[in-house]
């Protein structure tokens, strides 16, 4: 499985490009508009040349690297694909409507992959003509650092599938574990109740930011706390994974903490906005 292509070149999609590069696969990095795709490979590049900066590469290595990732805004290029991995917003609608398309654009072979954080795979699947061909790769953030791919099935996802994603993930230099298809998977369902727990104790006055976050760091050994590592996900996705926890299980122990809500309607969004639980 050579030919890879990532679609949408945000966050974790010019961090998957940048890993499978990095790991001497060949990438296609589709992105909508051209100023998106120049962003995305400037960010790459950045990345890439903090590690020339650090001594743990030379200049023409990173030159090989951003060499082997080829960007496009022209979707149907992309026919001769093995592997398409989404990695465009968390939304369903917009997922589904992507998949149906690359069903139709690419060769019957080719496994249809997504990034999604949340949303259902059997759902996405359920688009296209080829359920059994479609899984999640649940890459972490930042993706060229964290070594964890949650590899979820959907019901319908085929045993061959599951394997051939399992081992590009260790070609990618990635650890891949099993997850079913059930919201939140393993990652989000235990982090999301956690992150919220923590607004809840900051809105109910128990504590400080920096002391519910220095709790956590200091007596559970994570290398930040809930509220820091909630402005650097992003507000806005904390809570509609919460919402996908809550109307997927129909359980109100996921109901976002109505503080939560209030950043978001804000704009407080966290790092990327330059506001959050602390300012940036």
């Amino acid at each position: 499985m050579e030919n890879i292509v990532v679609i949408g070149g945000g966050t974790m999609g010019n961090g998957i490009a940048h890993t499978a590069a990095a790991t001497g696969f060949e990438v296609t990095l589709v992105e909508v508009a051209q100023e998106l795709l120049d962003r995305a490979l400037s960010t790459v590049s950045k990345n890439l040349q903090r590690g020339v900066d650090k001594g743990k590469m030379t200049a023409s290595e990173r030159d090989a690297i951003l060499s082997r990732i080829r960007p496009t805004i022209d979707m149907q290029s992309i026919g001769n694909a093995d592997i398409v991995i989404e990695a465009i917003m968390e939304n369903l609608e917009a997922k589904t409507q992507l998949f149906a398309r690359l069903d139709a654009i690419t060769k019957p072979e080719c496994i249809l992959a997504s990034n999604t954080s949340s949303i259902s795979i059997t759902k996405i699947a359920a688009a296209t003509r080829r359920p059994e061909k479609v899984i999640g790769m649940h890459f972490m953030n930042p993706v060229p650092v964290m070594t964890l791919v949650e590899v979820i099935r959907g019901i319908a996802t085929s045993d061959e599938t599951y394997q051939r994603v399992e081992d590009l993930s260790k070609r990618m230099g990635k650890t891949p574990i099993e997850v079913n298809d059930y919201p939140g998977f393993i990652s989000n369902r235990v982090l999301m109740p956690m992150i919220n727990e923590a607004i809840f104790a900051l809105y109910e006055g128990v504590a400080t930011r920096e002391s519910i976050d220095g709790v956590m760091k200091l007596g559970m050994n994570h290398p930040m706390g809930p509220l820091t590592l909630a402005d650097f996900i992003g507000l806005d996705v904390c809570l509609a994974i919460l919402r996908v926890l809550e109307s997927g299980f129909g359980d109100p122990k996921y109901r976002p903490c109505p503080l939560l809500v209030k950043m978001v309607d804000a704009g407080w969004l966290g790092r990327k906005s330059g506001r959050g639980f602390y300012r940036y």
